[in-house]
């Protein structure tokens, strides 16, 4: 299943030589890090899910454990839309097992049951602060790129996206910047406009599961609004869950070029 990031928000790619052998190796590595002690408070949701940032020892060009650089048609992608791959962050290693989602620390009833009922469905970098909870666009990606470590039933927690998404944000967050400064941007409370978006996207998109074997390759626009779906009961995935590793490099230009399509 691939479909053109730019239109539909989202592209997944199957799975190449190049990108089996990167997995198996970044496997190997998560499964390390399953187990480092300085990653113990990454366990959420009553341990049915590793957040895991940075917790691959990847390099600024994706290698890991000798693996070479990330390559394949997911990141020749990349390049033909942003002209070159930009410097990649550690790995996040992304692990969810049976049971999720169960409540996060310090949760509300309301933010379990958006977990559980609405998949948290997010756009990433736009992050929540204070009590109530306001919103500001602090942490702008370029895009999101995700590959798949672990061999597991479709239903098993895939990610989730909403097709067209990045068209309804994008309209939202222009409009909302429209006549500030770039460099006040970042300190803009989003939330009223944040969240009517999402309504809308919630009433009008199609949401679809990307699910993949090792090795295949999750494209996800920066915009897009995406989650992480329950845990079905009975889906079936190794001992070490399901798992991906991703990558979301800051986007050159700041808040200003990230709300441009």
């Amino acid at each position: 299943m691939v479909a053109d990031p730019q239109q539909s928000g989202w592209a997944l790619f199957a799975p190449e030589p190049v990108t089996i052998a990167w997995a198996q190796k970044a496997r190997g590595a998560g499964l390390r890090a399953l187990r480092a002690p300085e990653f113990g408070d990454m366990y959420q949701c009553e341990r049915t899910w590793f957040v895991g940032l940075d917790a691959l020892p990847s390099g600024p060009d994706g290698d890991i454990d000798g693996s070479g650089p990330l390559r394949g048609a997911a990141v020749e992608a990349v390049r033909a839309q942003v002209g070159y791959l930009p410097a990649l962050h550690r790995a996040q290693l992304s692990v969810v097992w049976p049971g999720y989602p169960r409540p996060r620390e310090g949760e509300s009833d309301a933010g379990f049951g958006y977990r559980r009922d609405r998949d948290a469905a997010h756009v990433d970098g736009v992050m929540g602060e204070g009590a109530p909870k306001r919103r500001f666009v602090r942490e702008p990606h370029a895009f999101i790129l995700g590959v798949t470590l672990t061999q597991t039933d479709p239903d098993a927690a895939p990610l989730v996206i909403w097709e067209g998404s990045h068209l309804i944000m994008a309209r939202a967050f222009r409009a909302a910047f429209a006549g500030h400064a770039p460099d006040s941007l970042s300190a803009m409370d989003v939330t009223e406009i944040y969240q009517t978006a999402r309504r809308e996207v919630f009433d009008t998109c199609r949401r679809i599961p990307l699910h993949g074997p090792p090795g295949s390759i999750s494209l996800v626009h920066r915009l897009t609004l995406h989650g992480v779906a329950p845990w079905a009961p009975g889906a079936d995935a190794p001992d070490e869950g399901r798992m991906i590793a991703y990558f979301r490099p800051p986007m050159p230009g700041g808040v200003a070029a990230w709300a441009a399509l």
